[in-house]
């Protein structure tokens, strides 16, 4: 089969390669430079799409004696994630960036050219699994939990699973991934992670956002109304945080305030107590289905399913009911203490659903209350 490999210039990607070069595949390899700026030094694990990068990639490919070529994806990326992030933050959500790249970067325009360029599949050092269903291929959690990256996947839809190759997912673990990269003799078997926005390398989300978005005071609020301090610009703030409030008086009852939301319209910050953060009812807008589509929709009882939230989250037990257009999710799952529901649930971040270990759907969160 003629594979199309995506090399980032890290481990996974690397050994990856590796793996579909030693099953037999011709194999090509691919690096998406992804910054306008790739002079810019990667920082120990932040940061990304840098020369050092490239660099990497092309040392990989050339020891695993395949073609390498860069493709310059720097507009696309500016375009449809950076400039999303910022419109998120800006109407008052809170998007992930790595969903959002997955779906429009790495995969749509790796598919669609690689398909252009006659590649039969394209190949990339994600944790997860394809396993072949009766009626086609599924996806599914990798089987290292805490490398699984199923959940940022799932935005790729059902069309794409025939296409895509991930060699890493029946890796026991990123550890024995490093050893094998070092028993193949790859450079990058040491190579450090990458973590965080790979576009803010130094980590300071609030300042990238106030860079662009601008200085816009406005007050922080209780629930009731009550103005308890001023903020420098709502977007600064998510679901669900604590620190960086700056209230000069405690609350009535001595207990810490989090943010419950963000009100654009208004500029307000609204904070209040822990419990309020639970929440039991979800809708989700613009679902992507990766089942058929005679299984696809959810029945009008709904159905007992898991659902995650967080890229590294705890799957929660819900009932869904799906529409071709919509969600509604019912929690019935506890993530903290006794009590049914999820905390900091906000506008913008992805929800994953999931039958056991296969992906079944994804959406965007458009809003979260408790009922």
């Amino acid at each position: 089969m003629k594979v199309l490999a995506a090399l980032s210039g890290g481990v996974d990607s690397a050994v990856a390669a590796a793996r579909a070069v030693a099953a037999g595949h011709d194999v090509t390899a691919v690096h998406m430079a992804l910054s306008s700026n790739q002079a810019t030094s990667r920082c120990g694990s932040r940061g990304c799409c840098t020369l050092e990068d490239s660099a990497d990639a092309a040392r990989a490919a050339a020891h695993l004696g395949i073609p390498f070529y860069v493709w310059d994806l720097a507009d696309s990326f500016h375009d449809t994630v950076m400039d999303d992030f910022l419109a998120e933050y800006s109407a008052g959500r809170t998007p992930n960036p790595c969903v959002r790249c997955n779906e429009f970067v790495k995969f749509r325009e790796l598919l669609e050219r690689g398909t252009a360029l006659g590649f039969d599949a394209v190949c990339t050092g994600h944790y997860a699994k394809l396993i072949e269903g009766p009626k086609g291929p599924e996806l599914h959690r990798a089987d290292d939990d805490l490398k699984d990256q199923s959940y940022v996947l799932a935005v790729m839809g059902q069309e794409a699973l025939s296409r895509v190759l991930f060699p890493l997912g029946d890796a026991p673990s990123k550890a024995a991934v490093r050893q094998e990269a070092a028993d193949r003799g790859l450079t990058v078997s040491n190579k450090p992670d990458s973590y965080d926005i790979c576009f803010i390398p130094d980590g300071d989300t609030y300042g990238f956002l106030q860079s662009h978005l601008g200085r816009q005071p406005g007050p922080i609020v209780s629930p009731e109304g009550e103005v308890l301090g001023e903020h420098n610009g709502y977007f600064g703030f998510t679901v669900g945080q604590r620190k960086g409030l700056n209230i000069g008086r405690p609350a009535a009852d001595g207990r810490p305030r989090y943010v419950l939301e963000t009100r654009p319209e208004t500029n307000e910050v609204v904070v209040g107590p822990v419990e309020l953060l639970t929440v039991n009812r979800i809708k989700v807008e613009k679902p992507v289905w990766l089942t058929d589509p005679e299984d696809a929709i959810f029945s009008a009882e709904g159905d007992e399913v898991l659902i995650q939230v967080r890229a590294h989250g705890k799957p929660i037990a819900a009932i869904v009911k799906g529409l071709e257009d919509s969600m509604q999710v019912e929690i019935t799952g506890c993530e903290h203490g006794d009590r049914v529901g999820m905390r900091g649930i906000a506008a913008g971040q992805s929800l994953v659903v999931y039958r056991d270990s296969r992906v079944i759907a994804q959406g965007t969160i458009a809003n979260a209350a408790r009922v």
